[in-house]
């Protein structure tokens, strides 16, 4: 899945807003919660200052096409690899903070660093993802293959990341995950960006976001409206920590559902953005 993973507009929602940021969502962190046993001797030790977003930050969200930078969004997440350096350098220099997506629990065979898989680290595909298959989250070269992407973006300037796919336990990955396995990644993924000074995201795993509230600087869902998970990030936001929701079914095109929608989103402290499937810019619908 190439970004799903499981499954406040007060009138109708349509527009955008934005805040000035404030320098107290820069946070000092003297140390990341993870198991010692699966992380390199820097993210065990180094102590860094990192922003973090706010629940009051907008948010936007494109993987797939030119980006569109014109949105007076705070908060851009785009992917990893594809976007230009270009494209992250004018958000930056807009005063934007940027998030970087990469799947983080599968392989995709159009990435340039796809080759570094061994055939070991690849299980079965994911449904109705072609070209993605399931990756063995214990492996050690699946875990330094994502340090090295979380490198990249620190290098290209990623305030943070967004790590995908991270719940291949609670589907059919072809090796034996557990929840126990998915936790130790999953901090793994945490402590590594701590240590490169990058916030990170829990995208869904919506089973052990009560576990992973306090690892995490905030978290990415699809679709918690419409699967009735949204109650399951108040280990989030009574942190105050940012929720950015987004959802695809066109019953929210329409705007009395879609005000529904956003005042739902307001009340349950959630950033809330109506999108396309393909993420590719064709609509957006903020609740702002």
């Amino acid at each position: 899945m190439a970004w799903v993973a499981s499954f406040a507009c007060l009138s109708a929602c349509g527009g955008d807003g934005s805040s000035a940021e404030s320098d107290a969502s820069v946070k000092s962190v003297s140390a990341v919660n993870a198991s010692a046993a699966t992380l390199a001797p820097s993210a065990q030790t180094l102590a860094v200052s990192r922003w973090m977003p706010t629940a009051a930050d907008t948010w936007q969200l494109q993987l797939t096409g030119t980006v569109n930078t014109s949105y007076p969004a705070q908060v851009f997440d785009i992917d990893l690899v594809d976007t230009p350096q270009a494209t992250i350098n004018a958000l930056k220099a807009q005063g934007k903070r940027v998030l970087c997506y990469f799947s983080a629990g599968s392989s995709e065979n159009w990435r340039p660093d796809f080759k570094q898989f061994a055939a070991a680290d690849m299980g079965n595909a994911l449904s109705g993802w072609a070209g993605e298959r399931w990756l063995d989250t214990r492996s050690a070269n699946v875990r330094q293959i994502m340090q090295a992407r979380m490198d990249l973006a620190k290098s290209k300037g990623c305030d943070g990341v967004d790590p995908d796919n991270v719940d291949g336990y609670t589907n059919k990955p072809g090796f034996p995950l557990t929840a126990t396995t998915q936790l130790d990644y999953n901090r793994f993924l945490a402590a590594e960006a701590h240590a490169r000074g990058l916030a990170v995201g829990l995208k869904n795993d919506v089973d052990q976001v009560s576990q992973l509230a306090t690892d995490f600087d905030f978290a990415v869902n699809e679709q918690c409206f419409q699967y009735n998970e949204c109650a399951s990030y108040k280990p989030f936001t009574t942190q105050g920590k940012a929720v950015f929701n987004v959802e695809y079914a066109s019953k929210y095109k329409t705007a009395s559902t879609r005000a529904a929608l956003c005042a739902s989103a307001q009340a349950a402290h959630l950033r809330t953005l109506v999108l396309p499937l393909n993420l590719d810019d064709a609509f957006r619908y903020a609740c702002d």
